[in-house]
């Protein structure tokens, strides 16, 4: 039996926890936890969604009941199709978390895994995602590859 789980909207606490402990590692991450009350009811009611396109996938803390020890959370969105992706869905990874007592034990591993899964049961023709350089060697090992980004992004 799996250690992964799909997350549930009972879940939707320990899943902000877990994208806090990501959003604290990031060079420019801001450690105030003053959004997450209002981020909370539209997390849970997106973990609800069983056939939705977001979908959180994370493993129980083994020494502590009630806390996840890894989550990785993704998206499914549609553009326009191309070539090398004609139906026009792509995966999006975020929220890629472990906890910093659970890590160097594969969790995060096997939530990706079961991350992929979902995209392709979904018809996604691609998967992206945005690499800390700690944890390129685990998107590589499961064939992610770089490429130029030439992404831009506003505030609203």
């Amino acid at each position: 039996m799996s250690l992964v789980r799909r997350a549930t909207t009972e879940d939707a606490e320990e899943v902000l926890r877990l994208r806090q402990v990501m959003i604290d590692a990031l060079p420019d991450g801001d450690s105030s936890t003053r959004w997450h009350a209002e981020s909370l009811p539209t997390l849970r009611e997106e973990l609800g969604e069983a056939d939705g396109d977001f979908a959180a996938f994370v493993v129980d803390h083994p020494d502590r009941p009630g806390a996840l020890a890894a989550l990785v959370v993704g998206t499914v969105d549609y553009r326009i199709g191309k070539a090398g992706n004609p139906r026009g869905l792509t995966g999006y990874v975020f929220s890629v978390a472990t906890d910093p007592q659970a890590r160097r034990r594969g969790y995060a591993r096997a939530c990706m895994e079961e991350l992929l899964v979902w995209f392709r049961e979904r018809g996604a023709g691609q998967v992206m995602l945005t690499a800390s350089p700690e944890a390129e060697p685990l998107y590589a090992s499961l064939g992610f590859v770089h490429r130029p980004d030439p992404t831009m992004m506003l505030k609203l």
